[in-house]
C-alpha cells in the first residue's frame, strides 16, 4: 500500500476506466476459480466486485480477441481472424476503425496503454495512432521478458530495462498518479503468462551460460510450471499495486476496473474443468477468468453466470463514460452495465467463435454449443456436459440443422461487412 502522505483527494469527474488483460491465462489457474496458483489480489478484486463464470474471449488466440474488445465488433468485421504475425501475412487493425481509446479521447479522457498490443506491427498501427495519448510496450505477439529492444515509447522505438511484468505495472501506476485529477482510460495489457516462461530471476546475464533445452523438454510441465506460477504471482502483485494506487488517491468510488484473459491456457496452465485450451473451440479455449471491480457500484462478492463476451466491453465502457456511440457504427457487443450494477438478467443471444479455416466456427445458443469444421459437426449441452464429451449431433438433428443455418448466415454477414468496409 502506498504511504498516505503521497496520496491526495480530488473532485469528482467522469468515471475512470481500467482494463487489465492477461495473456494465455487459463480458467483453472487462479485461486479465484479454485485454481492451483494463489492470487490474493485477484481474490481481493473478486471479493469486492463481480466474478464471471461464463465470460468468453472472442477467440482462442490473441489478436482476434484484442480486435473484438477494442472495437465492440466481431473480429471478422475488422478482418482480423488469425494471430497477427509477419510470416502469416495477416493484416493489422486499420486506423479507420473506431476504438475504445479513440472515442474516449474525443470525449475528454486521457488515454494510456502499457504492454502488449498485437494488433499490427506497422508504425501506422501503433496504439498512438488508435487514440492512445501514451504507449509503452511492444507491437508484436511475443518477446523476451528481459530484453526489450523491440519496445516502443510512443512512436519511438526504445530499449527499456527491466522485467516486462514489472515495467507494465510501473508505467500503469505512474499514469494513474499523473492523471489522478483527470478522467482517464488505462489499458494494462500484460505479457504474462504467455511464453517464453521467464521469471524476474531469469535475466539475460543469468541465461548466458544456460544449456539449450532439448526439444523433448521444451513443453515439460515439470520444467515450466514453477516458472509459470511465479509469472502469474508477479502479475497478481502488479494488479494489487494498481488497486492500491486507485484507493490511495481516493479514486476507487469513481473507477471501474475489468480483468480478463485473451484466451485459454496452453502448456503449463490449467483450463479445468473444461476441454481444450488455446487454439481450440472447446470451452477451455475461450471461456476465461473475468472480474469486474467498482466499490459502491458493484455489489461486493457477487457471482454472475450470465453468458458474456469480450466485445461487450466496448459498449459497457461507453455506457459508463456516458459517451454516445455513432449511429452508423455497427456493434455486436451488448452493454453489461445493468448486469454489473443491478445484477439484471443479460439478454439471450447467439454468439459465434470463428477461426476459419484452422478451427472452423463455433456457436453458443444458451446451453447449446455447436462446433463446425469442414464436414464435421459437434453438438453439446453445456448444462449437462460442461466438458464437452458427449456429442449429441445425431440425437438432436433439428436443433443441429437450425444452428448450422445460423452459423452459415452469420459467416456470410460478417464476411460481407468486412469486404464492404475494405472496399
Amino acid at each position: 500500500m502506498l504511504p498516505s502522505e503521497f496520496c491526495d483527494n480530488r473532485k469528482a469527474q467522469k468515471s475512470n476506466i481500467i482494463i487489465i488483460l492477461a495473456d494465455d491465462l487459463g480458467y483453472g489457474d487462479t485461486s479465484v476459480y479454485n485454481g492451483w496458483v494463489k492470487t490474493p489480489h485477484l481474490e481481493r478484486m473478486a471479493s469486492e466486485g463481480m466474478t464471471f463464470t461464463d465470460f468468453h474471449s472472442n477467440s482462442s488466440v490473441c489478436s482476434p480477441t484484442r480486435a473484438a474488445f477494442m472495437t465492440g465488433r466481431y473480429q471478422q468485421r475488422v478482418n482480423i481472424i488469425d494471430v497477427i504475425a509477419s510470416h502469416l501475412d495477416t493484416p493489422g487493425l486499420e486506423t479507420t476503425e473506431l476504438t475504445i481509446p479513440r472515442l474516449l479521447k474525443k470525449g475528454g479522457y486521457k488515454t494510456g496503454m502499457f504492454g502488449k498490443w498485437h494488433l499490427g506491427t506497422d508504425l501506422k498501427q501503433n496504439p498512438i495512432n488508435h487514440g492512445f495519448d501514451e504507449f509503452v510496450g511492444f507491437l508484436s505477439g511475443v518477446t523476451d521478458y528481459h530484453n526489450h529492444r523491440d519496445w516502443y515509447n510512443g512512436l519511438e522505438r526504445k530499449r527499456i530495462e527491466g522485467y516486462a511484468t514489472h515495467l507494465i505495472t510501473e508505467h500503469a501506476v505512474r499514469f494513474i498518479e499523473k492523471n489522478k485529477s483527470n478522467s482517464f482510460f488505462l489499458y494494462v495489457s500484460h505479457q504474462a503468462v504467455h511464453l517464453p516462461f521467464q521469471t524476474p530471476d531469469d535475466t539475460l546475464e543469468k541465461r548466458k551460460n544456460d544449456k539449450p533445452v532439448p526439444k523433448s523438454e521444451r513443453w515439460s510441465r515439470k520444467r515450466i510450471r514453477p516458472k509459470y506460477k511465479i509469472m502469474l504471482e508477479e502479475m497478481d502483485k502488479g494488479i494489487g499495486k494498481i488497486l492500491d494506487t486507485v484507493k490511495c488517491y481516493n479514486l476507487a468510488d469513481n473507477t471501474f476496473i475489468f480483468f480478463f484473459s485473451d484466451n485459454g491456457a496452453i502448456g503449463a496452465g490449467s483450463n479445468q474443468p473444461f476441454r481444450g485450451g488455446k487454439f481450440s473451440h472447446y470451452e477451455g479455449g475461450h471461456r476465461v477468468p473475468a472480474i469486474a471491480w467498482w466499490p459502491k457500484k458493484i455489489t461486493a462478492g457477487v457471482v454472475t453466470n450470465e453468458v458474456t463476451m469480450g466485445m461487450d466491453i466496448f459498449p459497457t465502457v461507453m455506457d459508463i463514460a456516458d459517451i454516445p456511440i455513432p449511429e452508423d457504427r455497427k456493434l455486436d457487443g451488448t452493454s453489461m452495465k445493468d448486469l454489473l450494477f443491478k445484477q439484471a438478467d443479460f439478454p439471450d443471444r447467439k454468439l459465434f467463435f470463428g477461426y476459419e479455416p484452422k478451427l472452423g466456427t463455433a456457436m453458443r445458443d444458451r446451453n447449446w454449443k455447436m462446433i463446425v469444421k469442414s464436414n464435421k459437426c459437434e453438438l453439446y449441452d453445456l448444462d449437462n456436459d460442461i466438458s464437452e464429451k458427449n456429442n449429441l449431433i445425431e440425437k438432436y438433428p433439428e436443433r443441429a440443422k437450425k444452428m448450422k443455418e445460423a452459423i452459415s448466415k452469420w459467416k456470410k454477414e460478417v464476411s460481407m461487412q468486412a469486404k464492404k468496409e475494405v472496399e
